[in-house]
């Protein structure tokens, strides 16, 4: 389905409209494993935020090799849009890279109220997991298959009517 996959301004626009991904790591048992995580896109890396002792914490410090998976649902992007990355993770629990990205953390999701959010985000054994991308292997986008991608009729390209 290469014809379906997703541009890289696309990826760009579906990356910044949602909110969720899910984290994928590799369980202690060497199982595949994810969690439904908020996340921000900035300066070219993703930022998640847990808290010290969770497994998904825990197996990224393990092994930094990890996924994300990242949909358009919940979003007001049309069509289906998926986008699968590879990246390599780095746990931080430093105080400069806490207060660094917490605030823009807290804004993108409590943006009526960010300082509350931060407040909320900002709690004991809180760490950042950083994920620097190293591809992105998936991708799809409906909207460039026939019907998108549910058997329909293809929609026109303008909806303006026609006039005589």
């Amino acid at each position: 389905m290469e014809q379906a996959r997703l541009a890289a301004p696309d990826r760009a626009e579906l990356v910044e409209a949602a909110r969720e991904c899910t984290f994928l790591f590799t369980d202690e048992e060497g199982w595949p494993a994810g969690v439904t995580m908020s996340h921000l896109f900035h300066d070219g890396v993703f930022w998640l935020t847990a808290v010290t002792g969770r497994a998904h914490v825990t197996a990224a410090e393990r092994d930094p090799r990890v996924g994300l998976v990242i949909s358009n649902l919940g979003t007001d992007l049309p069509g289906r849009r998926m986008v699968r990355v590879r990246g390599r993770a780095t746990v931080h629990r430093d105080r400069a890279t806490l207060d660094a990205v917490l605030p823009l953390l807290a804004r993108r999701l409590q943006p009526r109220d960010p300082d509350r959010m931060h407040r909320l985000l900002d709690s004991p054994r809180r760490v950042l997991i950083r994920v620097a991308p190293v591809s992105y292997p998936q991708t799809h986008d409906s909207r460039k298959i026939a019907g998108d991608g549910r058997g329909g009729p293809t929609p026109s390209r303008s909806t303006e009517p026609q006039r005589d």
